[in-house]
């Protein structure tokens, strides 16, 4: 049986599991061959196995990213699709691949940020957790993305403040630390009490940066 086999659709499975099982076992065995061959599945005209596929790819991203992270220029080739599905589930598999693959992406840093601005909420939460890990690779990359970074800190919803402040978290350095600190220190002003543990949990953060 091949991966491709496995997968919920070809079970005639409506659930998440099939998938789910395939990538940890995929992932456990570090069958690259089987990876190789979800991977392409992303290119099927079926619907169904191209969510299925990129369920996989990113479940696999999440438990060993070595083995996705060579498809990082086909995870970003999703990113225009029309398949919204295929758009936020990229961008999840490229937040599992972003430490490995941070050259590639940082390449289409303008793209994802077109993505982030018109993008459903998960495709923004990760697509900002893509950018902030990116950035996260050396000082050049974080001179370039967090600018973008922060002004996205100061605009986005409030209810989304302490998630994404949590991912850019990853962006920090000593020389945009205190940029952080400003923003997150003026938005937790106007925070509820729900929201403002956790902002104060990413200050205690950055401030020990």
């Amino acid at each position: 049986m091949t991966a491709l086999d496995r997968i919920a659709s070809a079970l005639g499975r409506r659930d998440e599991l099939p998938n789910q099982e395939l990538a940890r076992s995929l992932a456990t065995t570090a069958d690259a061959g089987g990876v190789a061959e979800i991977a392409a599945g992303l290119q099927s005209p079926d619907k169904g196995v191209q969510a299925d596929c990129i369920k996989v790819l990113y479940e696999i991203g999440y438990l060993r990213p070595e083995l996705v992270s060579a498809y990082a220029s086909a995870l970003l080739k999703l990113l225009s699709s029309k398949n919204n599905r295929l758009v936020w589930g990229g961008m999840i598999a490229l937040s599992t691949v972003a430490p490995l693959a941070a050259e590639a992406i940082f390449k289409r840093a303008d793209d994802i940020i077109g993505v982030i601005e018109r993008g459903s909420v998960i495709t923004v939460d990760y697509g900002v957790k893509t950018l902030a890990l990116v950035a996260a690779a050396n000082a050049r990359y974080a001179e370039r993305l967090f600018p973008y970074l922060l002004n996205h800190l100061k605009v986005c919803r409030d209810k989304d403040l302490p998630q994404h402040a949590e991912h850019i978290l990853a962006a920090l350095n000593p020389a945009n630390k205190d940029a952080f600190i400003a923003v997150l220190t003026r938005r937790l002003a106007d925070a509820p009490a729900s929201r403002a543990a956790r902002l104060q949990k990413s200050l205690k953060v950055a401030a020990a940066q």
